[in-house]
C-alpha cells in the first residue's frame, strides 16, 4: 500500500487542486481500493481547509493538529501511516496523473531501491520557469550534489518506509529548509534514484512560502550541516560538510555585515574559524 501525506497549513486556495492531482493517479484509479490511503495533516489552519477535505467523504484522512510547523504535520502524517510506500505532496504542489505509476514500475524493478525522484515543472505567480543550471538533478550516490542546496524535492519523491525507520522524521526544531536536512541524511545513508520525466508541478512566488518568510536560508542550512558532523561520516565526507558551512558562513557574514548587524555577522565570521576545512579540504578547495 502507498501512503500519501499533504501537510497543509492555511492553503485553501491551492488546495483543492493538489488533492484532485492525487485522486486523478492512473496508478490509484485502475487498482483496488486498499492500494493506497490518502492523509491531509491539517497544521491549524484558520481558512475553510477543512470544510474543502471533508468535501471529499472517505476518500481521505483528515488531522488536525495544533501549528507547530510543517516537520510537526509530516512527523504526524508518518506516525498515523501504513503504508509500504510514503509519498508526500506539498499543498502549493501538483502531480502528473502517471507520477505514482511511473515510480512504483521503477520501485518493482528495483527492489533494492529505497528512493526515487523525478523531475519537475515550475511555476512562479502562475507563470511557467526553467530552472537555473544549479537546480539541476543528480542520480545515485549523490551527497555532494546535495549540500549546496535541497535538489530533492520531497513532492516529487517516492519512498520505502524503511528509508524512515533508519535515518529518522523531520526536525521540528528547524524553522525551515527541514527539506535540506532530511536530504543530507537520506543521500548520505543511501543512492536516491532520478527519474527524468517531470512529473510534478511545483508552484511558487506566494508570500506565505518559507522562503520568502525568512531571510538567509542558509542560516537554517548550516545548523543541518552542524548536526550532520555528529553522524558517521568518512574523512572525505566530513572535508566536504565542513567545506560547505564555511561557504554559508561566509555568504551570511557579509549578507549581516550589509545589514549592519555585526553581531550575527560575528557568529558566522566564528564559525567559518571552527569549521575551516583541513589539509584535504583546502587542496578541494583549490580545486
Amino acid at each position: 500500500m502507498i501512503s500519501v501525506i499533504i501537510p497543509t497549513y492555511n492553503r485553501a486556495s491551492f488546495l483543492d487542486e493538489a488533492i484532485r492531482s492525487v485522486l486523478s493517479q492512473n496508478y490509484f484509479v485502475r487498482s483496488s481500493s486498499g492500494s493506497f490511503e490518502f492523509l491531509v495533516i491539517d497544521d491549524g489552519s484558520t481558512d475553510n481547509t477543512q470544510e474543502i477535505v471533508k468535501s471529499y467523504g472517505k476518500k481521505m484522512k483528515y488531522h488536525l493538529q495544533k501549528h507547530k510547523g510543517v516537520s510537526a504535520a509530516r512527523n504526524l502524517g508518518l506516525d498515523l501511516a501504513q503504508g509500504d510506500y510514503i509519498a508526500f505532496l506539498d499543498s502549493d504542489d501538483l502531480w502528473k496523473k502517471d507520477k505514482i505509476s511511473v515510480q512504483m514500475s521503477f520501485m518493482k524493478a528495483f527492489p533494492k531501491a529505497m528512493v526515487c525522484y523525478t523531475e519537475e515543472i515550475w511555476m512562479r505567480r502562475g507563470v511557467f520557469v526553467n530552472p537555473q543550471k544549479k537546480h539541476r538533478k543528480y542520480s545515485g550516490w549523490i551527497f555532494d550534489r546535495v549540500l549546496p542546496l535541497c535538489l530533492i524535492s520531497l513532492s516529487s519523491a517516492l519512498f520505502r518506509r524503511e528509508v524512515f525507520e533508519e535515518i529518522g522524521k523531520f526536525d521540528e526544531e528547524l524553522l525551515a529548509c527541514e527539506d535540506y536536512d532530511f536530504s543530507i541524511r537520506l543521500a548520505l545513508k543511501y543512492p536516491v534514484y532520478f527519474l527524468p520525466k517531470p512529473l510534478i508541478i511545483k508552484r511558487g512566488g506566494h508570500p506565505d512560502q518559507l522562503s520568502r518568510k525568512y531571510w538567509g536560508m542558509d542560516r537554517f542550512r548550516v545548523k543541518a550541516l552542524e548536526k550532520l558532523l555528529h553522524l558517521q561520516l568518512t574523512p572525505q565526507q566530513e572535508e566536504l560538510v565542513r567545506q560547505e558551512i564555511v561557504r554559508k558562513c561566509r555568504i551570511l557574514a557579509s549578507g549581516f555585515e550589509k545589514r549592519k548587524n555585526n553581531t550575527e555577522a560575528q557568529k558566522y565570521l566564528s564559525l567559518i574559524d571552527k569549521y575551516r576545512p583541513g589539509e584535504l579540504g583546502q587542496k578541494m578547495e583549490e580545486k
